[in-house]
Order: structure tokens, then C-alpha cells, then sequence
């Protein structure tokens, strides 16, 4: 397969990522009001895009390994939506202790995020399940690897980026903050980048081995998937604010709003 067969299922992963990122955005900068009827609304998008996933597992085909997908990054994207509604988060809904450091900052830092990250990693578990042993495993793979890439970004910020566009997080989560490391390149970083960079370069050597045709289409959308994780560790280490890629997504006034700590 020629480089240039690739160039579809990386535009299809870039357009997607950008689609979805901009709709969870815009969904939870509207009025808190609103969250009730997304979080319905996406929740219903989730379980067409389960039902997807079920009865493409069998068919390893161009159509189907493309609706593969499209259903894991929809589910993604339903959690996140959870996530910073609220819906999902933790039991812990308060800034971390004054003076909290070391494991008892850590264990407050998990409380946060502890519903939403038993979500995905019981989600993934189910996508695993249903692909086992089936043609079409692109659904697991993909939600697994923005799993492994968001966790190396949270553990990232908890220790400390140079870099992070907080004016996304929504007003009422902004508790969330407190936990964030100091604006320094950390070791958690660095790794991070190394291990993503790796991978990316595992995962391109794998599509570009890959056969002509259907079989080349699920290592190239997951491979593009990596190199787009690698460019938003980067964003935190480099002095690129990623966030105004998504400022036309938000209501007047949420990034002030939002940014207040």
C-alpha cells in the first residue's frame, strides 16, 4: 500500500478528533441547563455506536472497520462529555487540602477523577470482550490507546507541564485545578512524550507493513490516532496554547469565566 493510501484514514481520524472535540466543547460551555438533554442525546449516540461495534466485529471490511471506529470515538467522546458535566467525575468535588502533598495529593487527585476513570477503563474492558477473537478488534484498539495517551497526559499535569489550556474546563469544575503540578516540564512528561513517540513509530511501522487494501485501513487509523496523542503531549511541553482552536466553540464570556481559579 503507497503512502498515499494512507492519507484517507488519517484525515478521517484528524476530522473526527476535530468534530467531536469541538461538539463536547460546545456542549459543556452552553448553560448548565442544557446538560441534562446532551448528556440524553449522547448517551443514545453511545449505545447506536456499541450496537455498531457489535455487529461490525465479525467483518473485517473497508465500511466496517471505518463504523468500528466511529463508534469507540463516539463513546469517547460521550464519556468525556460526562466528564466535564460533571455527570461522571468522583466522589471528590473540592479542591485538594491545603498542604496536601505526596501520596495524600495523589489520592484526593484520584477521588476527582475516580468515576470517570473506572468508565473508561470498564468500557474498554467491554469493547476487549466483544472483540475477542473477532476480525474486527479497531473499536478496542482505539479506545484503548486514547486511554493509555489521556492517562499519560493526566499523570502529566498532575506532575507539572509547562504548558496546559485550563481556560477549557468548565466553571464548575475548576476545583480541578488545584491538583494541577507546577508550570514546569516534568519527568512525567518527558517520558510520556518518549513512550508516545515510540509507539507512534511502532504503530507507523505496522501500517506501513501492512497489506494493500481492508487490512491496511485499521493500523493506519490507528496509527494516525497515536500521532495526533503525541502532538497534544507536545502541546504541554511547548508554548502553543491548543485551546484556542476551540475558543469559536465556547459562549461569550465561558473562557473568562472558566479560567478563574
Amino acid at each position: 500500500m503507497s503512502l498515499s493510501g494512507h492519507l484517507v484514514p488519517a484525515l478521517a481520524v484528524l476530522l473526527s478528533w476535530f468534530a467531536s472535540t469541538a461538539l463536547v466543547v460546545w456542549l459543556v460551555h452552553r448553560p448548565r441547563a442544557t446538560y441534562r438533554s446532551a448528556m440524553m442525546a449522547t448517551s443514545v449516540a453511545a449505545i447506536a455506536g456499541m450496537a455498531v461495534i457489535v455487529a461490525t466485529r465479525h467483518d473485517d471490511g473497508i465500511a466496517a472497520t471505518y463504523a468500528s471506529a466511529a463508534g469507540a470515538l463516539v463513546i469517547w467522546a460521550w464519556q468525556e462529555l460526562a466528564f466535564l458535566t460533571g455527570a461522571a467525575a468522583g466522589p471528590r468535588r473540592l479542591p485538594k487540602s491545603v498542604g496536601a502533598a505526596g501520596f495524600l495529593r495523589f489520592r484526593q487527585a484520584t477521588e476527582a477523577l475516580l468515576w470517570h476513570e473506572l468508565a473508561l477503563a470498564g468500557l474498554l474492558a467491554l469493547l476487549v470482550m466483544i472483540g475477542w477473537g473477532a476480525a474486527n478488534q479497531v473499536a478496542a484498539s482505539i479506545f484503548g490507546l486514547l486511554f493509555v495517551l489521556r492517562l499519560g497526559a493526566k499523570l502529566s499535569i498532575f506532575s507539572g507541564v509547562p504548558n496546559f489550556s485550563d481556560e477549557l474546563i468548565p466553571a464548575h469544575l475548576r476545583y480541578l485545578h488545584s491538583y494541577f503540578g507546577p508550570r514546569r516540564l516534568s519527568a512525567t512528561l518527558v517520558i510520556a512524550l518518549g513512550s508516545s513517540l515510540l509507539l507512534a513509530t511502532l504503530l507507523a511501522d505496522r501500517a506501513l507493513s501492512a497489506g494493500a487494501g481492508s487490512a491496511a485501513i485499521a493500523p493506519s487509523l490507528v496509527f494516525a490516532l497515536a500521532g495526533l496523542g503525541a502532538l497534544e503531549l507536545f502541546f504541554l511541553a511547548l508554548p502553543v496554547r491548543d485551546g484556542v482552536l476551540w475558543h469559536w466553540a465556547m459562549r461569550p464570556g465561558a473562557t473568562r469565566i472558566a479560567g478563574q481559579a
